[in-house]
């Protein structure tokens, strides 16, 4: 299965690409799209949508996972964060790929063991999950952390359902 993690934001958007077989994870893609400051935020949101359409388009992904919103001391920095995850989950939604939503302590708890680690230590951990990897910058290491969260979230849900059945 091809998940596509992502980090919303509009300034950057953070996006990893893994694979996942079973419990076995590898790296695929990741990188990070940036938007002009300077230009008008529709055309920034634009920019940003048909950057991930050409993303999406090259990897083909089964399934995607967003980190859910984080309330900043500034509203205006909030809202237009907020603008920028819903041209994200747009994005997937609209070529009908599931989208998994995750908290950012939840994310950190699942890939370095503590919801309150900070950047540099899910930098490493994913480092470590995905060996070989060349990561583009933090906001790419936040995405592959949530696809990675997502793929261990997706293996307990078929386990539960296996032992069920």
């Amino acid at each position: 299965m091809i998940i596509l993690g992502l980090d919303p934001g509009l300034g950057c958007t953070g996006w990893g690409v893994i694979a996942a077989e079973g419990n076995r994870l590898s790296h695929i893609a990741n990188g990070q799209i940036r938007t002009d400051p300077k230009a008008a935020l529709p055309a920034r949101l634009l920019a940003l949508h048909a950057a991930l359409g050409d993303m999406l388009a090259a990897h083909r992904p089964d399934a995607a996972a967003v980190e859910e919103v984080f309330v900043n001391d500034n509203p205006q920095s909030t809202l237009k964060l907020g603008q920028a995850r819903g041209v994200v989950l747009l994005a997937a939604a609209g070529l009908g790929i599931a989208v998994g939503e995750y908290a950012p302590r939840l994310v950190k708890k699942a890939v370095v063991g503590t919801g309150g680690a900070d950047k540099a230590q899910v930098h490493a951990m994913v480092s470590r999950l995905l060996p070989g990897v060349k990561i583009a910058g933090a906001d790419a290491a936040d995405a592959l952390a949530v696809a990675i969260t997502h793929a261990h979230h997706l293996a307990s849900a078929r386990a539960l359902g296996r032992t069920a059945a």
